[in-house]
């Protein structure tokens, strides 16, 4: 910039008194042009909405009339992003300043009253909640669309036996579907808690001034209903200086981030040649440049590469914001949420890749079927049943049924090859004499009957497993149209036919 150019520049009235000159070339390209460019492309129809909600508000108080609302309403929806882009020079490269020279320029005479008793912290503050919460409804129907696929895969295998895993050993006979009923509940409980951060963060701003209040008397009701919000934010030094909605919506994703890689990398394992048990199709697969037998599925690793992402995201907000006045800043406000847009594009990225693998994955049945038969997965029910058939002490039945297994094993037994004198020997060597061993042994070891086994609720019995997810197909109802509800009314509000009635009829 020339040195004797002004705040503003020089073709320009000047922005301020303050100081005589804008700022320099070096400001410019580092800080404010890449940020007047970002709320150019993510803030412009939020910034463009709340002004035409204020010039409701002055046409209201009688500080315009009602041909100077429709005009500042005219002119405010007819800025573009290249004009204002255009003409950051003369504004500070302030996005604020930039829409208000295009408003006066376009007037036949100037509006004494619009700006006055006006900040540009409440401006931005609502600005950037609007498009939070904007981008949070969008979320919320990306990750509501991953668990629906998660529950219809859960619905299609509720009924194929496969071992589940702990500690990385087999250990009990489960299904897909009973797994996936889990992955689809997690979906569930962070819908529920994102509708909650929603319903906690809709409060709006506007009216807060500097950080003290303004001096007129707003109605910040009816602007908060303008700009579809639930409620205002009562206090106006929380208005402007508050952030904490950015910690906790990237919190929430973080955290389900961290569901989201433990499930995946359940997937990865079972994907693998040692495992076997699923398949994905070839457009969701990848080669290895010099082996070629290899079929990979480097997608599952990106899902849960990109996954640590969102926990990164958070914790750059969390640090953006600790050590900070509690009052607006450029800190807080914009380098404290700089990487916010990126935790939404990261999260929404990582659901639709898992969306993707979960339409087209396939499981084995058969192989997982085999798998449960070559493993001992029923040691579990035969020691209830040597407890329960013929009285033996829980943990002594506990013993013996190892022991069996064990003996089983040096036999050369598979589990189906089922030897009630091993199991008689098992407890006679510790003081139990059974009366009839094979109808202890008997069905113990049978894969499908031990599917069938558990009886309490939420196990993975097959019918448990589709009574869990009829509750949850419900559930996917009733958040789905909570969501909705938020869509609708912010969308409203987004088109301007509140705020357009506002400044028309002064209501």
């Amino acid at each position: 910039m020339h040195p004797d150019h002004h705040a503003g520049g020089s073709d320009a009235l000047p922005l301020s008194g303050r100081i005589g000159r804008g700022p320099s070339e070096l400001l410019r390209e580092e800080v404010l042009d890449p940020q007047f460019r970002y709320e150019a492309d993510h803030l412009l129809p939020h910034y463009i909405a709340i002004e035409q909600a204020l010039v409701a508000e002055y046409l209201r108080m009688g500080l315009v009339t009602a041909e100077q609302a429709a005009d500042l309403h005219g002119l405010l929806g007819s800025a573009t992003r290249e004009e204002l882009l255009a003409g950051r020079e003369s504004s500070m490269s302030d996005i604020a300043f930039s829409l208000e020279r295009h408003v006066e320029a376009g007037l036949a005479e100037p509006v004494a009253a619009w700006h006055v008793d006006r900040s540009r912290n409440d401006l931005q503050s609502c600005a950037q909640l609007m498009a939070g919460r904007a981008r949070l409804i969008d979320a919320a129907g990306t990750l509501l669309a991953f668990g629906r696929a998660a529950h219809r895969l859960a619905s299609r295998y509720a009924d194929a036996p496969m071992p589940g895993y702990t500690h990385l050993q087999a250990a009990q006979i489960i299904s897909p579907g009973f797994y996936l009923a889990a992955l689809s509940e997690q979906v569930l409980h962070t819908a529920r808690r994102l509708l909650s951060t929603y319903d906690a963060i809709d409060a709006c701003p506007l009216g807060a001034g500097a950080m003290a209040g303004q001096e007129l008397p707003w109605d910040r009701d009816r602007l908060a209903a303008l700009l579809g919000f639930g409620r205002v934010q009562p206090l106006a030094l929380t208005s402007v200086a508050y952030r904490g909605w950015a910690l906790e919506i990237t919190a929430e994703f973080g955290v389900f981030g961290v569901a989201l890689s433990r499930f995946t990398t359940d997937l990865m394992a079972w994907g693998s040649s040692a495992y076997g048990y699923l398949d994905l199709p070839d457009e969701l697969s990848g080669i290895s440049s010099a082996m070629p037998q290899k079929k990979n599925f480097p997608v599952l690793e990106r899902i849960r590469g990109r996954s640590a992402h969102l926990s990164s995201c958070h914790l750059d907000a969390v640090l953006g914001q600790r050590n900070t006045a509690f009052s607006n800043s450029v800190e807080v406000s914009k380098e404290a949420g700089s990487q916010l847009s990126v935790a939404f594009d990261t999260f929404e990225s990582v659901l639709r890749l898992a969306t993707a693998v979960l339409d087209h994955v396939r499981f084995d049945t058969r192989r997982m079927t085999e798998a449960c038969e070559k493993e001992f997965l029923g040691g579990f029910t035969l020691a209830n049943a040597l407890t329960l058939k013929e009285g033996v002490p829980w943990r002594r039945a506990q013993v013996i049924a190892g022991r069996y297994v064990v003996a089983a094993t040096e036999a050369g037994l598979t589990p189906a090859q089922t030897d009630p004198a091993l199991l008689k020997r098992a407890a006679a060597a510790l003081g139990f004499e059974l009366t009839a061993p094979e109808d202890v042994l008997a069905g113990v070891f049978d894969v499908r009957r031990a599917l069938h086994a558990p009886r309490s609720e939420g196990s993975a019995r097959p019918e448990a497993v589709e009574a869990v997810l009829r509750a949850q197909d419900k559930e996917f109802e009733r958040l789905g149209a909570a969501w909705a509800t938020h869509d609708r009314t912010t969308q409203g509000a987004e088109g301007g036919a509140g705020v357009s009635a506002g400044v028309h009829t002064g209501a």
